[in-house]
């Protein structure tokens, strides 16, 4: 005789936590379903506004978002704090409600003032990472820009000049890939595009005639 196999159901609990490996940093993080899906999203707003490119930018965009959510987080727990205190049986009461509230607050930040203080300690902490992270972003991306403008004006500049003396000038296959600045990956059909466009844009300015100036009425 074989026993009779009881399936028995656990109810999964909703404060259950993820692991996953974050695809960025490589790092494993633990978080709940529904916060590991808001972090994501978090993430991923925050790297399409600052727009960075290489590992360097990437991984600054990434502390920033990271210190981002911290600061979220931080202030989640404040609010929390406070209404679980107001949740707890009032010391002082004037049995008026915005009063009764009102105590409530000044009786929890008084004995959580030390708990309050580290945490305005933290987040002044963190948000002064965030003000340098993103300098340090700012700062870098400007120097990418500057040195693809050159790039662009000096392959336009040999373009326009081969143009000139009849010959042929292909960006992709004539410009030198030891010329481009090996720190920030530049391509050279990225640039090529650039170039086809500033090419472009001086034909059709040369063609279309400047607006002309309205006249202006004697004093």
């Amino acid at each position: 005789m074989f026993a009779e196999a009881t399936e028995t159901t656990t109810q999964r609990d909703t404060r259950a936590f993820n692991a996953y490996r974050h695809g960025l940093t490589g790092q494993v993080m633990i978080m709940t379903p529904s916060d590991e899906a808001a972090y994501t999203a978090h993430c991923q707003g925050f790297h399409q506004a600052l727009a960075p490119e290489g590992a360097v930018e990437k991984s600054l965009a990434q502390s920033i978002a990271d210190d981002q959510w911290r600061l979220q987080r931080s202030a989640a727990i404040d609010l929390t704090r406070f209404s679980m205190g107001m949740s707890e049986p009032d010391q002082y009461f004037a049995h008026h409600p915005e009063i009764d509230a009102a105590f409530a607050q000044a009786v929890t930040w008084a004995s959580e003032a030390k708990n309050l203080n580290l945490m305005s300690l933290y987040e002044g902490r963190t948000q002064r990472r965030v003000e340098r992270n993103m300098k340090m972003l700012k700062d870098l991306q400007a120097e990418r820009k500057a040195a693809f403008n050159q790039v662009v004006e000096d392959a336009t500049l040999l373009a326009q000049h081969a143009a000139s003396k009849g010959e042929p000038y292909d960006v992709e296959r004539d410009f030198p890939p030891e010329a481009l600045p090996p720190q920030f990956g530049f391509s050279l059909p990225e640039i090529a595009r650039r170039v086809t466009h500033n090419l472009r844009l001086a034909d059709a300015k040369s063609h279309v005639p400047a607006p002309k100036q309205p006249l202006r009425k004697a004093a």
